[in-house]
């Protein structure tokens, strides 16, 4: 492979991760798909297209590869997960691909048409059908780490206009753990730097350590610092200055990888 496009893929790379994670809601699957496009680039190299833009290439040799699967979700781990795929299932086919790859990859729809191989007005017309069905997407409790009060506020507006619960909004280390031990959330949308400077990715991972299974979405200006392929790593990642659609792309494809009891279809 020449080194020019080994150079595009690797500084593209994090961000088709965390694509691939949002689609499948695994780590370890979205990963494994990430891992077989560039498989897929080495033995064909014509499907990463040189005359486009290189971030947009990767995507489309990701989609080929996606398409040829079959789509594939992660493994469901029980009852209550398995729902969630159901009513995922039941969405309009590729309406998810499209709401992701304009809203948290932030391609613009003839790129999106690209990357997807189809036309531009039937990428905005997926966008909007994923914005109406997400409204009647699957419901829960959610849990906000953020120190800025503006932002928290903001994020609970967004939030709770889904028609979701917020249990609380925690500024420190401390203030999130004790609140998870009071409710437990279906979700967490977690800030990176808090006020006390600790870190939201420590909080998140001593909630992790009492709970299992709770999806995260964090919210940093420096998404590329947690996406260097070290564990743990988010499947769910936004990046400052987020946008109110953001926000509900993130928190409504997460919610629907949870597994918590208190989910409402």
């Amino acid at each position: 492979m020449p080194t020019d496009i080994a150079g595009a893929i690797a500084a593209n790379l994090p961000y088709l991760r965390r694509y691939a994670r949002a689609l499948t809601g695994s780590q370890d699957t979205g990963d494994r798909y990430a891992a077989a496009t560039l498989e897929a680039i080495l033995a064909e190299e014509a499907i990463f297209k040189n005359e486009t833009d290189p971030k947009v290439a990767l995507f489309h040799a990701f989609h080929l590869v996606w398409a040829s699967a079959g789509a594939p979700l992660g493994e469901a781990e029980g009852s209550l997960e398995m729902r969630a795929q159901d009513h995922m299932a039941s969405l309009t086919p590729n309406t998810r691909e499209a709401l992701l790859l304009h809203t948290i990859e932030g391609f613009r729809f003839e790129e999106v048409a690209s990357i997807m191989q189809i036309e531009t007005a039937e990428a905005e017309e997926l966008v909007e059908i994923a914005m109406r069905e997400m409204e009647n997407s699957v419901a829960g409790k959610v849990m906000i780490i953020e120190d800025e009060a503006i932002i928290a506020m903001d994020i609970r507006a967004i939030v709770e206009e889904l028609g979701h619960q917020v249990t609380g909004i925690a500024r420190t280390r401390t203030e999130a753990v004790e609140l998870a031990a009071r409710e437990k959330p279906d979700l967490i949308l977690a800030d990176i730097q808090l006020a006390d400077n600790s870190s939201g990715i420590d909080a998140v991972n001593d909630i992790l350590a009492q709970f299992d299974q709770l999806p995260v979405v964090f919210i940093t200006a420096f998404p590329e610092r947690l996406l260097t392929g070290e564990r743990p790593e988010p499947a769910f990642l936004i990046t400052k200055p987020y946008t109110e659609t953001q926000v509900q792309s993130a928190v409504s494809q997460a919610m629907f990888f949870s597994s918590t009891e208190t989910l409402l279809a």
